[in-house]
């Protein structure tokens, strides 16, 4: 078993210079390079109190350990290990990118106390056959006010909307999952006013008709959108069709509510006197009633009667 220890940083990394001491090196250290080297555990680095940037992907890793000294690191490295549990996180306050694509998470949290975590890496995750990667709804609130960047491409998803409280997306990446449900999906996105790219290819959704073209008028920030770039006109055109088309329905629905009103007014008419109901011709009962006279006719008939 290939373990991380302070000697075989010294082993590996450490040039001999004159004047300064492995030790010294160790506390001035701010970058660590192990990557592709086996290894299976982290020892204790407490030394190394200025480490910044630490590069352990490619490894055999299955949990996260041994980092609470690392307050000052702000990018993590970890992908492609065989880590099953995001541990051991809460006192990287610092951290700003965090890389945990090609792992075995099923779970997403953890992140509570990461308010300056800026992009998170969840890519491709090993997961069990049927199984799906799921949020814990504290950590998605925790990252809600700090969270640009968010890749969870490949990873059997079938619904973002616990998602929508990302406010501060600019980068979202989820292709080849199963998202479906275009309506749900719009809803989501008109909550990401500054989403910039996104990329949702390999989902069912994108067979959708107007797929394209009603995500573009959601997102009105958006640039690029399944690696394509999106022409300022062709935004500006389809958001005054959307308009005119839901103008139109506006329009219809009123129509259709007068005529509504009108078919009623008739139905109840005033008859004879005012109050009286309507009675069709045909029902029983019905008589024919004389029409009464205006009053230029009742006028027109007492100077008959006076002139005669």
């Amino acid at each position: 078993m290939v373990c991380l220890t302070v000697d075989l940083i010294a082993k590996k990394q450490f040039k001999k210079r004159s004047g300064i001491s492995v030790k010294h090196y160790l506390k001035t250290l701010t970058h660590l390079y192990f990557s592709n080297k086996n290894i299976e555990e982290i020892g204790d680095l407490s030394i190394c109190r200025n480490l910044t940037v630490l590069y352990l992907y490619d490894n055999q890793l299955t949990n996260i350990c041994s980092l609470n000294f690392a307050s000052n690191l702000t990018h993590l490295y970890l992908q492609n290990n065989n880590i099953t549990h995001m541990d051991n996180l809460s006192n990287l306050q610092r951290l700003s990118k965090l890389y945990l694509g090609g792992n075995r998470i099923a779970v997403v949290e953890g992140l509570e106390e990461l308010h300056g975590l800026r992009e998170l890496h969840l890519e491709n995750q090993k997961l069990e056959q049927g199984e799906q990667l799921l949020f814990d709804s504290r950590t998605l609130l925790a990252l809600s006010e700090s969270l640009c960047v968010l890749n969870i491409n490949n990873n059997n998803i079938e619904d973002i909307r616990e998602l929508s409280v990302l406010k501060e997306l600019q980068h979202f990446s989820a292709a080849k999952n199963k998202l479906l449900n275009i309506t749900e999906l719009e809803a989501v996105l008109e909550l990401w006013p500054q989403l910039l790219t996104l990329d949702l290819t390999g989902n069912p959704v994108c067979k959708k008709q107007k797929y394209r073209d009603r995500l573009i008028t959601v997102c009105k920030s958006l640039e690029t959108l399944d690696g394509r770039d999106i022409n300022e006109l062709t935004r500006q055109f389809l958001i005054n069709w959307k308009a005119s088309k839901e103008a139109n329905r506006r329009r219809t629905n009123n129509q259709m509510l007068a005529r509504t009103r009108v078919a009623d007014h008739t139905n109840v008419g005033q008859g004879t006197h005012p109050g009286h109901l309507y009675r069709p011709a045909n029902a029983p009962g019905w008589q024919p009633q004389q029409p009464l006279c205006s009053g230029i006719q009742i006028h027109q008939t007492q100077r008959l009667t006076l002139f005669s």
